[in-house]
């Protein structure tokens, strides 16, 4: 006769097995990987600012710089006979410095001598362009004569008597340079100030703004 009590046999454990990453990969070194990820997209976002702040000031276009180098009285005649005047030629040398790290081409252009503001003697610049990072010299005769309405306006002889006349040299270059294949106009203006000495038949001196 067999016993009421019956015995019933456990259920075997279940046992989950990991996925490979989750054995090869702990969670704690999770996290550690992710900020490491963002610490290099950060650094690297910062290395191309710097890059292209850099480059933004050193290939930013900038005006050429245009002054008068030298010169030197090859003839000159004055007098007050009839009225105050004189007459003289020029040979001087105009410099274009270009500091681009492109070049700078420029049109035709002109330099022009004053005399208390009334034009009294021009000369060709011509056209042409700059190498970057380079100068350019250009040599120019200009032949320069006083007006009647100069003599009038202003007292030559009493500039005769004291042996000086003061004369201005103004230049205006407009040219352009191509920085990415973006052409930027840039536009060099030259005002120099030179001292005839009646005297000695010569540039005395010779000051550029």
């Amino acid at each position: 006769m067999s016993d009421g009590n019956q015995i019933v046999p456990l259920a075997p454990a279940k046992f989950y097995q990991r996925s490979n990453e989750e054995s090869r990969q702990p969670k704690a070194l999770r996290p550690k990987r992710s900020g490491k990820c963002f610490f290099y997209s950060l650094a690297l976002i910062v290395l191309l600012s710097a890059i292209t702040l850099v480059l933004a000031i050193i290939v930013a276009p900038r005006t050429p710089h245009v002054k008068l180098t030298s010169a030197a009285v090859e003839y000159l005649i004055f007098g007050n006979d009839p009225i105050p005047s004189f007459n003289m030629t020029l040979a001087a040398a105009v410099s274009i410095k270009n500091s681009n790290f492109v070049r700078f081409q420029f049109e035709n252009s002109s330099s022009s001598v004053l005399c208390e503001g009334v034009v009294v003697g021009e000369a060709k610049l011509g056209s042409g362009r700059v190498g970057a990072r380079k100068t350019r010299r250009v040599n120019i005769a200009v032949k320069i004569r006083s007006s009647d309405s100069l003599s009038v306006a202003k007292n030559l002889s009493g500039d005769f008597n004291s042996g000086k006349l003061k004369l201005n040299s103004y230049a205006k270059l407009k040219g352009n340079v191509r920085l990415f294949g973006i052409v930027k106009n840039r536009t060099a203006v030259m005002n120099c100030g030179l001292y005839l000495n009646f005297t000695s038949r010569s540039i005395q001196d010779m000051e550029c703004i």
